[in-house]
């Protein structure tokens, strides 16, 4: 029997004993085999933290979420292998997708928040903490990778996406994981972890994997490490008061099954698209995963005089719900993950129907659709009323991990706030009404309770992910017996594995600690003007002193005028009586204006435009006669991504502050201390290119150089081409860049044409052994010329043909095969990657 296999300690090990049997949930055969016998955890653990912990935290955060990226698209293309998996767990297509697409979603929302941390390998929190009234003593928090592990216990129903969406938090925060899946579907898991591990996407050490029992993995945590737990509440409990978790103070964060209420507004009737919202989310979440989730509603609470209404209501939509083989198109729910499964669920809904009714579903009696009802872990919806919910207490304290829920009755919205929090905390509570203050009322009364609180209504019904899907950039977890746990959440979900430390020092010295220039930190002068540099030049402090500028009357008469601004400080200066204003005084947005007209740098360089303003703020007024100048300083840095058609660049955000140049030459007896020189501040935002260093620059004599190394014999780096051969076809791609060659159909599909047309603007090598769309795969066409010489002298006198048609037609457009149309300065951008490919496969660069 094939046995399951872990990987760690960067190799995929089988253990050592007999193993432990798991089986498909639909037939009842066996899967494989778990084992771990013979693993030493202490060791696993350490290597985590060395071999992995090492690369991932020298890792800055775009590189992470790059790497996160990047494994989502590579994991997205070998997802059909998963779903074949995922059906042996039970799982319908669509319970496969919230699983395994929905963990690959994980990374992709994870890897997008890389563009809210800074270009580098920690975290700068917050804003800046003034410690003296001098401003030379200050603090910031900063947060960096926790020097230890991850250790994920994950639960059985999410053998996917429970992994990812942990795994996703501590890869972008420079922390390495270990995962441990529930046995029963660890087949799973460990179907995908091969695929990671199969990728090199991720550094060794960041993913270790065990598939099977790890009763002492807690004995080695340390102080460093974080721990998660998802599953039941017992067990959560147990290990969260494991002595070593205790004496080594680990992080120890716990997600448990819940109680988790949905309640039906008194104002959704039958009739109204709330009620029929209700039962649609009702019936999901009972059946979805065969309602083996965390998040699924097990406490349906309505108005009482719509008890008979819902009942009748939910006893319907259940009734069409076709259960058996997953892998068919009409079976609707499949099986629960376990025999086991099966008999605890049934257990627990004994102890509910002590005192509850059973109104539909039968714990044994189920039809089944191409599959043996007897083989598999098949279990009919349980749906159950219990009138009484004041007194008893079972349903708010017995959870059925299955397709069962319970409906009860309340009176008005104060009972039903208390019957939901009677579950004693919930991942998630959800409400159906169209009133708002009714929606409001239970939002604020109950969110004590709750993690997620979901107002369901006709308006967002057709968006609404549901109640009981949690999404990744809001946080999962609640109170209580949910475990009072807290993961994902963006941001958030990063910080739980970074170290919050404050930082005390100077304006200066913070400066260089954090990467984020602060007020009152010494300036760097620019050699040059900061708007000339690339984005890989310039440095936060950067900073320059403009020249000065005198404000007239006429200045902010005309600004008014242009700007239709005519506020009465501007144009009356009869009304300042009483105001705070002395004379006429100067628009805000005119001394922004006016500043921006002295720091910015005329000529065309790196910087490509402006990207915005982030704060602003004028400290005091500015009137006719008088004079500013400006210190523009960089604030800091912050990469982005580009898929559209410009060049690679990052945004640098710039502080800005106006100076009123009169304060310095006024006397000291005439200065209050109101008055300071700085009378503005602003942070506006840049978008500047970085540099160009991957390709050479393709003039007349660099080709020439080039093309003098070339000789017959050579053989290439990549490819079947002869030297011959890649001039001639250098050749024929200038000829349809001169326009001699246009009649041809663009081989690029037209939903892809807008991203490759974009690719030409980034600084990204061709592939190597592209594939030209005219060419026959693995052949040679037959060569036009006698030789290599001749093909050569050919090859020049097409380049001129090409580089006179643009001179006499600047603002043509000529099609190419594969990037589409492209203007004068896109056929340069092609013609530099173009040569720059072919030269390198030649080593003649």
């Amino acid at each position: 029997m094939k046995k399951i296999q872990n990987y760690v300690t960067g190799q995929w090990r089988e253990g050592k004993g007999e193993g432990v049997p798991m089986f498909d949930a639909i037939t009842g055969e066996i899967v494989g085999l778990s084992d771990t016998e013979g693993l030493d955890f202490g060791e696993i653990l350490q290597y985590g933290r060395t071999k992995g912990g090492e690369k991932l935290r020298k890792m800055t955060f775009q590189e992470r979420g790059n790497m996160l990226k990047s494994l989502a698209l590579y994991l997205m293309k070998k997802k059909a292998a998963f779903y074949e998996i995922s059906y042996r767990t039970g799982a319908t297509k669509v319970d496969s997708w919230i699983d395994i697409e929905g963990g690959f979603g994980n990374l992709f929302a994870n890897a997008s928040l890389r563009k809210l941390f800074p270009n580098q390998s920690y975290h700068v929190e917050g804003d800046p903490i003034d410690l003296s009234r001098g401003g030379r003593f200050m603090a910031h928090h900063i947060m960096v990778p926790k020097r230890g592990v991850a250790v994920h216990i994950n639960a059985f129903n999410f053998p996917v996406w429970g992994m990812l969406e942990k795994c996703a938090s501590n890869w972008m925060a420079g922390v390495p994981a270990v995962v441990k899946p529930a046995t029963n579907t660890s087949f799973l898991t460990e179907a995908v972890v091969r695929e990671i591990i199969a990728s090199g996407i991720l550094p060794e050490g960041a993913l270790q994997l065990i598939t099977g029992s790890a009763r002492t993995i807690l004995d080695t945590v340390e102080s460093q490490d974080v721990v998660t737990f998802t599953g039941s509440a017992t067990t959560g409990r147990l290990l969260k008061s494991h002595k070593r978790i205790i004496q080594e103070s680990v992080p120890f964060n716990m997600e448990a099954d819940s109680l988790n209420a949905s309640v039906l507004g008194e104002d959704a009737v039958p009739g109204t698209p709330e009620f029929d919202l209700f039962i649609k989310e009702v019936r999901n979440e009972m059946t979805v995963k065969c309602g083996q989730k965390c998040t699924a509603i097990r406490r349906i609470i309505v108005p009482q005089n719509l008890v008979e209404d819902v009942q009748i209501a939910l006893g319907k939509a259940l009734g069409k719900i076709t259960i058996g083989d997953p892998r068919l198109k009409e079976v609707r729910m499949g099986a629960l993950v376990s025999k086991d499964q099966v008999t605890e669920v049934r257990d627990r809904v004994q102890e509910l129907a002590k005192t509850a009714r059973i109104v539909y579903g039968d714990l044994d009696k189920i039809e089944t659709i191409g599959a043996d009802a007897e083989k598999g872990a098949f279990l009919s919806p349980i749906l159950l009323r219990e009138d009484n919910p004041f007194t008893n207490l079972a349903v708010h304290e017995t959870e059925a991990f299955g397709p069962v829920s319970t409906i009860m009755p309340y009176k008005n919205l104060d009972e039903a706030v208390t019957l939901a929090q009677m579950g004693k905390g919930s991942l998630v509570s959800s409400i159906a009404t169209y009133n708002d203050k009714l929606a409001t009322d239970y939002v604020v009364n109950a969110a004590s309770h709750h993690g997620r609180i979901l107002v369901i209504n006709r308006d967002m019904a057709k968006e609404s992910t549901g109640h009981g899907s949690p999404l990744p950039y809001l946080v999962h977890g609640g109170p209580g017996r949910a475990g009072g746990g807290e993961e994902m959440g963006g941001m958030r979900g990063i910080k739980h594995y970074l170290q919050r430390t404050a930082i005390q020092g100077s304006p200066t010295t913070l400066t260089e600690i954090t990467g984020i220039y602060q007020q009152n930190a010494k300036y760097k002068e620019a050699e040059n003007h900061p708007f000339q540099y690339h984005w890989e030049d310039i440095k936060p402090g950067m900073s320059l002193k403009t020249h000065k500028r005198t404000f007239t009357d006429t200045d902010i008469i005309n600004f008014a005028n242009l700007t239709w601004d005519h506020f009465y400080a501007h144009t009356d200066i009869t009304s300042l009586d009483g105001s705070i204003f002395e004379k006429r005084t100067a628009h805000g947005y005119f001394i922004i204006s006016a500043a921006a007209g002295l720091f910015v740098y005329p000529n065309k360089g790196p910087v490509a435009a402006n990207y915005g303003l982030d704060s602003i703020r004028f400290l005091r007024p500015l009137y006719h006669n008088d004079t500013i100048y400006v210190r523009l300083t960089c604030k800091e840095k912050v990469d982005r991504d580009v898929t559209s058609t410009e060049h690679p660049s990052g945004i640098v955000k710039w502080h800005v502050e106006v100076f009123d140049a009169n304060f310095e030459n006024r006397p000291e007896k005439d200065k209050t201390d109101k008055d300071n020189p700085l009378v503005a501040v602003a942070t506006i935002l840049t978008m500047v290119q970085k540099k160009q260093e991957v390709f050479v620059e393709m003039t007349e004599e660099k080709i020439s150089e080039c093309l003098s190394k070339l000789k017959e014999n050579m053989k290439p780096k990549w490819g079947i081409m002869t030297p011959q051969h890649m001039i001639e076809h250098l050749e024929y791609t200038y000829k349809i860049a001169s326009g001699e060659i246009q009649d041809f159909e663009i081989a690029t599909p037209e939903k892809y044409l807008e991203k490759v047309h974009a690719s030409l603007y980034n600084y990204e090598k061709f592939p190597k052994n592209s594939q030209f769309p005219q060419l026959e795969k693995d052949t040679l066409d037959d060569l036009e010329h006698p030789d290599l010489e001749t093909a050569i002298e050919k090859f020049k006198a097409q380049r001129k043909k090409y580089i006179e048609y643009f001179k006499e037609h600047s603002e043509a457009k000529l099609r190419n095969l594969v990037f589409g149309e492209l203007n004068k300065y896109e056929s340069y951008l092609l013609e530099r990657k173009h040569l720059n490919h072919h030269f390198e496969q030649f080593e003649l660069i």
